[in-house]
């Protein structure tokens, strides 16, 4: 661990602890490192849909019912 690295206190449901340290037998890795791995994905693709949500901000929108009208008037439904 490095000097900047910081603990904290995690539960998990036991198959998930059960899993996760098997796999990390199974891979040569921490659980730390699979768990921080897990954390900087699940973050990144946070980022990725925030990202996505700003540059779709301008579209126009449309209620639920109106676009199901619509597909209806289309024969698509």
């Amino acid at each position: 661990m490095t000097e900047l690295t910081k603990r904290a206190t995690v539960y998990l449901d036991p198959e998930l602890h059960k899993a996760l340290r098997l796999k990390s037998v199974e891979t040569s890795r921490s659980m730390s490192e699979l768990i921080n791995e897990a954390i900087r994905e699940e973050l990144a693709e946070d980022a990725e849909d925030l990202a996505a949500f700003r540059t779709r901000q301008n579209d126009p929108v449309i209620a639920f019912e109106e676009f199901v009208d619509e597909l209806k008037r289309n024969g698509k439904i």
